[in-house]
């Protein structure tokens, strides 16, 4: 009789309580959620002309893409050049020390991208940056 009190009791004792082990993975997962860099896409497909000269860019909070049609998107959503100053102004009142990227299709015109700029400056945003895939 005392033998099987002892196996029952051994028995009870191998099981593992994993209940601590779920609540520390389920707060790491909160963490790397609320902690992530989420990539902002500007919702058009580009062709970015080559360059040997290009330089990676830290920060890069506002990304305005240019179409080779000239067509202007911003967040994901298409907007007219009279609209770029407004949005740019917003934007940066979120993330004040974010930069300006313009991802300029390779057959966009050179009005349509000095146009951008001058919209970006008129925001009152001077680091402005043209994206280009590296020639490595």
């Amino acid at each position: 009789m005392r033998r099987s009190l002892i196996s029952q009791a051994v028995e009870e004792k191998d099981e593992p309580n994993i209940t601590p082990m779920l609540d520390v993975v389920f707060i790491l997962l909160i963490f790397f959620i609320v902690t992530a860099n989420f990539i902002k896409e500007p919702g058009l497909e580009i062709n970015r002309p080559d360059s040997e000269t290009a330089e990676v860019t830290e920060n890069a909070a506002i990304l305005i893409a240019i179409g080779s049609a000239g067509e202007i998107y911003m967040d994901g959503r298409r907007i007219d050049v009279r609209q770029v100053k407004a949005n740019v102004i917003r934007m940066i009142a979120e993330n004040p020390q974010g930069t300006v990227v313009i991802q300029a299709d390779e057959k966009s015109t050179a009005d349509t991208i000095i146009d951008v700029m001058d919209e970006v400056r008129e925001a009152g945003v001077i680091d402005i940056s043209i994206a280009s895939e590296p020639d490595f």
